[in-house]
């Protein structure tokens, strides 16, 4: 009879245990970067009564919310250049704390804010970092809003301002800091804040791409984009580079995403992608993708097996068979993006600056459901977890439920 209790006692944590990771989004893009989330049910049109609940922000942001557990965590600034992070209750939407960075005001592109770039957490601590002219900052947070260290990286520039995001690997937590100077690649230990390694890159311009973990060969390697070095594949102990594309000629905002084998990430300019290039990571010099008609430049494509879903900044969606190098349709929906799509049921949620959401389904045929508003403008990914997706506006947060 114990040892009854004790394998039910076992499966029971470890159900638990699945229970509490299937409610994590902990980084831009989800738990691997992706953009995908497993979760059924979640509608396909709605309108703004079937919000949950929805909450006003202070200030304005774009950066997207992350989830871990019960609790939401989002970044606000204000015109003269505060930076916050911000914590709500991932039920409820009531606001549990909050702690303000005071920092200088600096130039920023019409479409960044001193809100841009989205925390990373784990288990123990949230992470966000905040960049002026003077310093680029790294905070770590406990889940209750303590303050466990700050890391300054040195100085930030860029006509743009900043709006990196951050991830994790193991005990590291990758910071981006590709600018218009000195740039890098910088690996700090997550609990200390102590740096690990640093991988210095050259500089041309502020790059704003979210590295990505690819873990298909031996060894993972981080995967890096600016469009000075092109995409470059960085080891995570060391972090020297192993392999690097050739340059690409624009800079790269949106961020790298996996798809048939292949890591793909755009360059553009001026709203409009020039290039979509696709890299092997197990043979980085063999036939890369290069692709320059009708490509995204801020939103991020979207990977389903051996299909890749791109949703341009004027509001085309298009998907391209990779293994085939073939595009099988592509259709214009109409609007402006910013956000990058998700994933959701064999669904692709595409939110417009307008704040009205477009899904479209994400196979081989094209088909629109629809569009259904947030009620507020968005250029902020959304994300998904306690069984919601949750929508940030610039001055709004809204939880829909799956049914």
């Amino acid at each position: 009879m114990r040892l009854f209790a004790s394998v039910a006692t076992l499966m029971a944590a470890a159900l638990l245990s699945l229970s509490v990771h299937g409610d994590e989004w902990p980084r831009f893009r989800g738990p691997q970067g992706n953009g995908f989330s497993p979760l059924k049910g979640v509608p396909a049109t709605w309108t703004e009564s079937d919000f949950e609940w929805k909450v006003e922000l202070p200030g304005v942001g774009h950066s997207s919310p992350i989830v871990w557990g019960n609790k939401l965590f989002l970044t606000t600034g204000t015109e003269d250049g505060d930076r916050s992070m911000r914590c709500l209750d991932a039920l409820t939407g009531k606001e549990l704390w909050s702690d303000t960075v005071k920092l200088g005001a600096n130039p920023l592109h019409k479409k960044n804010s001193y809100a841009s770039g989205t925390p990373t957490a784990d288990e123990e601590r949230v992470y966000i970092s905040h960049a002026d002219t003077g310093q680029y900052v790294v905070i770590a947070y406990t889940h209750a809003g303590e303050k466990i260290w700050s890391e300054d990286l040195g100085p930030f520039v860029g006509q743009h301002g900043q709006g990196m995001s951050l991830l994790i690997f193991k005990d590291l937590l990758i910071v981006p800091n590709d600018q218009d100077g000195p740039s890098s690649i910088v690996a700090l230990n997550r609990k200390t804040g102590k740096r690990v390694w640093a991988n210095d890159r050259p500089s041309r311009e502020v790059s704003y791409s979210t590295p990505f973990v690819f873990d298909k060969g031996p060894k993972p390697q981080l995967i890096c984009a600016s469009g000075v070095t092109g995409i470059t594949g960085l080891d995570l102990d060391s972090g020297k580079t192993l392999w690097s594309s050739a340059p690409m000629d624009k800079r790269t905002v949106g961020s790298l995403v996996e798809a048939g084998g292949f890591v793909f990430v755009t360059c553009g300019s001026g709203g409009r992608g020039s290039l979509m290039l696709g890299i092997n990571p197990l043979a980085p010099d063999s036939n890369p993708i290069g692709l320059t008609k009708g490509m995204p430049y801020v939103p991020t494509p979207v990977g389903k097996g051996d299909l890749l879903f791109l949703w341009t900044d004027d509001g085309f969606a298009a998907c391209l068979d990779v293994a085939s190098r073939q595009e099988i349709w592509r259709k214009r929906v109409s609007g402006n993006y910013s956000a990058s799509p998700i994933l959701i049921d064999d669904k692709i949620y595409a939110v417009g600056e307008d704040g009205q959401v477009a899904v479209v389904a994400a196979n081989r045929e094209f088909e629109l459901f629809g569009k259904s508003p947030i009620g507020d403008n968005s250029f902020s990914t959304p994300a998904v977890a306690n069984g919601r997706v949750y929508f940030r506006g610039f001055h709004t947060l809204a939880s829909l439920k799956a049914k």
